[in-house]
């Protein structure tokens, strides 16, 4: 048979099994969408905090206007007693609070060492950093005033002191995260997991029913057309994380279109692979859903963006190779987020490549061997001959 009719059926039998079809087709569409929800607003913004205002003077009523301009929080509670702001924190009804102390304005009119706590709940990082940040920022712009005041008492001029006290001008710029947000940073590593599990469990799942149901003893070039039907849908998913639901949520994007149009050639194979083999292995069908499952979260830690890899055990620094994710987000973040080029991300692409190639022939050489395995069992036993003698008998 040609082997294009026979990929045909296979992209026509991947469709009719409405698990497989949900899962390879429908999951990816459904991520795209709705995963990104989440980090929409990808900063924390007017996040609410508490000041603890134990110096009744007109400078801490300026730092706590500046406190109340700041868009990273929201001033709700204004106090003297710094229990009942401890008490807010641990309630949940604040994430953070600044104390004021006494003395405050004599110690900055002496010129003395002022300093001004602020605490945050440290379980919701993101939201502990913009307290972090929001105070920092006006306790930053009020000690500026305070010593531009300071020069200009001392004899400069306005021009002067503002040069005095800041000689270089500092100016930060997130090169590959020009938002500094958190969905940039993480649904963009995410999402070739997500590409990953999908299609694993789509894989697995569609060769686990072959297996169960007997039907996995099929020639080479009918595997080689399953697996080539099963990579239609990752690269479709593909082209559509990185040439549309990057660019419809503003992530970072398009640094290098002809590498990450490498990598998705050589990422899907290998991610088929994978998949025909464990649901090889499983021989089940249901079974495929229950194991991916389980993985989705530890690839995730062990992809290499969330901390440095070398706070990992060296045994799983190793043993996160075995994944195709750990290949694909490093050369993703490279290619597609970074624009660095194609010979920057060699190494992962001549893994995932080296994968695809061993997963294939591997699926091949069992399905060889599932397809020999009926003709010796129905090879009929030797029927000895009438009159024969038996080997070495007399």
């Amino acid at each position: 048979m040609v082997f294009i009719t026979l990929l045909r059926l296979e992209l026509r039998a991947l469709l009719r099994d409405k698990g497989v079809a949900l899962l390879v087709f429908g999951a990816p569409l459904l991520y795209g969408f709705f995963y990104p929800w989440f980090y929409a607003t990808e900063v924390a913004q007017r996040v609410p905090v508490a000041v603890v205002v134990q110096d009744d003077s007109a400078l801490s009523r300026q730092l706590l206007r500046f406190a109340g301009a700041s868009p990273r929080i929201a001033v709700q509670l204004v106090t003297a007693d710094e229990g009942q702001a401890r008490a807010a924190l641990l309630a949940g009804e604040v994430m953070g609070y600044a104390l004021v102390p006494r003395d405050f304005k004599r110690d900055v009119l002496r010129a003395a060492d002022v300093v001004v706590p602020v605490y945050a709940n440290g379980a919701y990082p993101i939201a502990a950093k913009q307290v972090q940040y929001g105070f920092a920022e006006a306790v930053g712009t009020l000690s500026a005033g305070i010593e531009l005041r300071r020069l200009q008492a001392g004899g400069q001029s306005a021009l002067q002191a503002r040069a005095s006290r800041a000689p270089l001008s500092l100016q930060l710029v997130a090169l590959f995260n020009p938002t500094e947000g958190y969905g940039s940073f993480v649904v963009a590593a995410v999402a070739v997991l997500i590409l990953q599990q999908t299609l694993l469990m789509g894989g697995a799942l569609h060769v686990g029913t072959l297996r169960e149901n007997g039907r996995a003893g099929d020639g080479a070039r009918a595997w080689l057309a399953r697996l080539m039907a099963l990579c239609a849908p990752g690269w479709l998913a593909g082209l559509l994380y990185f040439g549309w639901i990057f660019v419809w949520q503003d992530y970072p994007r398009g640094g290098n279109p002809l590498g990450a149009l490498v990598l998705l050639s050589a990422f899907v194979p290998a991610v088929a692979g994978c998949a025909a083999l464990l649901g090889w292995w499983l021989a089940e069908r249901e079974r495929a859903m229950q194991v991916v499952l389980f993985t989705s979260l530890p690839l995730a830690f062990l992809g290499g963006f969330t901390w440095p890899v070398q706070a990992l055990p060296e045994a799983l620094q190793w043993l996160r190779w075995l994944s195709p994710s750990t290949a694909g987000i490093q050369a993703s973040l490279q290619l597609n987020q970074m624009g660095a080029p194609l010979q920057a991300a060699a190494w992962p692409l001549a893994w995932l490549g080296a994968m695809a190639l061993a997963s294939w022939g591997a699926v091949l050489w069992l399905a060889r061997g599932e397809q020999a395995a009926p003709r010796l069992e129905n090879r009929a036993p030797p029927v000895a001959q009438p009159g024969a003698k038996p080997i070495g008998g007399a």
